[in-house]
């Protein structure tokens, strides 16, 4: 599958179940994560944060109710009109097209969404990213992976059904270290989930030199 076609399906998939992910509940371990970054953009003075794959604006709306200029983006309209409902600026835009000015923000979270992007893409799209984080601005990205793997799912319950790409461990500190400053990475297991299949949480920082 090519890029363009991962995406487009995506944005089907996603618009169907957004008024269900605008309702759901999020897990414990991933308000400890938003926290934790917040805390680390707070102590460096952070002002301006862009979230990429926002989906309905949930950990965007907590960001900007926490005082932080807060941009949203998804290559889901519904996603992003839901966005805008929560009084979020929020546009659409895939990983690979984000229309801003050269380093604009102090920071970025991607909780979840780049493990949609083809392994081929991936630096890419990680090198889009630094280009709007000012130097030395943060970066939080967060995803499940510890094996290595990319397809469709056919057990995905979503129409159409998503691709994921997964990296070990080793693989994407390696892929992140081209691009940014490893700060730290961790580790969260996950319950009931298959042998060496977790959530990697890496904080990065923008260098300047990419």
């Amino acid at each position: 599958m090519t890029y363009e076609s991962i995406i487009a399906e995506l944005r089907q998939a996603y618009d169907k179940d957004a008024p269900r992910r605008d309702t759901a509940e999020i897990e414990p371990w991933k308000v400890e994560e938003r926290d934790r970054f917040l805390a680390l953009m707070r102590a460096e003075g952070s002002e301006t944060l862009l979230e990429v794959g926002s989906g309905p604006g949930v950990h965007g709306r907590f960001f900007q109710d926490e005082g932080l200029n807060v941009t949203c983006t998804d290559l889901s309209p519904e996603h992003v009109r839901l966005c805008r409902e929560k009084g979020l600026k929020a546009e659409v835009m895939d990983f690979l097209s984000l229309d801003f000015g050269s380093r604009t923000f102090d920071a970025v979270f991607a909780l979840n969404c780049l493990l949609h992007v083809p392994h081929a893409d991936f630096v890419a799209a990680l090198m889009k990213i630094h280009s709007v984080i000012k130097p030395g601005g943060l970066f939080y990205l967060g995803q499940y992976g510890g094996i290595n793997s990319e397809a469709v799912s056919a057990s995905d319950s979503y129409e159409p059904k998503r691709f994921f790409a997964f990296f070990t461990d080793d693989e994407l500190c390696r892929q992140a270290a081209e691009v940014f400053e490893l700060v730290d990475f961790r580790v969260i297991d996950l319950e009931g989930e298959r042998p060496g299949f977790h959530f990697q949480a890496m904080t990065l920082r923008a260098d300047g030199l990419v």
